[in-house]
């Protein structure tokens, strides 16, 4: 099935509005919305952060910058902001509700991305997380940048997710 920004969940029709880019990566979990964000937010195993080095060089010569590479951090559930407008790494968090939703994105140059997480009750005290990822272009950087690295995407977005599994 492809997925398209009419068959997302209501509360993200508004983000994906005009995305030229939707991948949704599903996962199930005992975890609590916050203790899935925990899991998710805190993968960044070597190989993601050397995937950072080579994109810095990448950005360069596409004409852009990128300010350092992103540090893991070990978040706890209580450390995952709820609060529109917070910071969430290098995101900022654009809408939550507990227990059901959490959204976050980041502008750059060349593109936006936001990355949503949708909680859906499942069997039992299973839960369903659908992890969503929303790409607007802005400029003509922004489909070349992510032609290249939608490989990588895809891959560490899954890890991510079922990163965020286990922390059930």
């Amino acid at each position: 099935m492809r997925v398209t920004s009419r068959s997302l969940p209501d509360v993200l029709r508004p983000f994906a509005q005009g995305a030229d880019h939707v991948d949704v990566k599903t996962v199930e979990s005992q975890a609590t919305l916050r203790q899935f964000l925990a899991g998710l937010m805190s993968y960044q195993p070597v190989w993601v952060s050397a995937l950072y080095r080579v994109r810095a060089v990448f950005v360069r010569l596409l004409g852009m910058r990128q300010h350092g590479i992103p540090q893991q951090r070990l978040s706890r559930p209580v450390d995952i902001p709820m609060t529109p407008g917070s910071a969430a790494s290098f995101f900022t968090v654009r809408h939550a509700e507990e227990e059901h939703v959490w959204v976050v994105s980041a502008k750059d140059t060349h593109l936006e991305a936001t990355l949503a997480v949708v909680v859906e009750p499942a069997e039992g005290p299973r839960r369903r997380f659908h992890v969503v990822t929303l790409v607007h272009y802005r400029n003509w950087a922004g489909p070349v940048y992510f032609n290249v690295i939608r490989p990588f995407h895809h891959l560490v977005v899954a890890r991510m997710a079922r990163h965020g599994a286990s922390a059930g």
